[in-house]
């Protein structure tokens, strides 16, 4: 109902190439203001645990460390992953992006995931500037020993909630 997921081969590694798409009632900034690095984003993305700013290049540049909780009933372990991030403006909306960098030690008890190229897009809508299109390119590698069945339902029902959870937050 919020969203739209798709996926292809991942022409970056052995994965997939995940596309989310739904429209968000809200205007870009706010919505990118809650989906990139800061401190909305804990308040309402259910699955990250932690996220701590490493290193801040400008303004809309940093290097983040998060982690997210397991899911599937813990099948999948929680993971930490640390990712260089960027947001501008892209066009009549914004572009946040990032990609994951092996930085730091990996703390115990998680599995180091790793970031493809990914972003999300938010572009207001031209007849309703009141909603936006968010659409988001995700290249996960979650690592560790996990059947590919169990990663494809646990992205699938992430992007899905995510949206859900965006949309509750921006009522608040």
């Amino acid at each position: 109902k919020d969203a739209t997921v798709w996926r292809k081969p991942s022409e970056e590694f052995s994965g997939y190439l995940y596309k989310a798409q739904g429209v968000v009632e809200d205007v870009t900034n706010r919505i990118v203001d809650h989906i990139r690095p800061g401190p909305y984003r804990l308040d309402w993305d259910s699955l990250m645990t932690t996220m701590d700013i490493m290193e801040t290049f400008e303004e809309n540049c940093c290097v983040m460390r998060y982690t997210t909780a397991g899911q599937l009933w813990n099948i999948i372990a929680p993971r930490e992953f640390v990712d260089f991030s960027y947001t501008t403006s892209y066009k009549d909306g914004l572009l946040t992006c990032g990609i994951s960098l092996d930085y730091g030690e990996v703390r115990p008890n998680f599995v180091r995931g790793f970031n493809h190229p990914c972003g999300w897009f938010c572009i207001p809508l031209k007849d309703y500037p009141s909603h936006s299109l968010l659409t988001g390119y995700i290249q996960t590698e979650l690592r560790g020993m996990l059947p590919q069945s169990a990663v494809d339902t646990a992205m699938a029902s992430t992007l899905a909630n995510f949206y859900s959870d965006l949309k509750k937050a921006l009522k608040t």
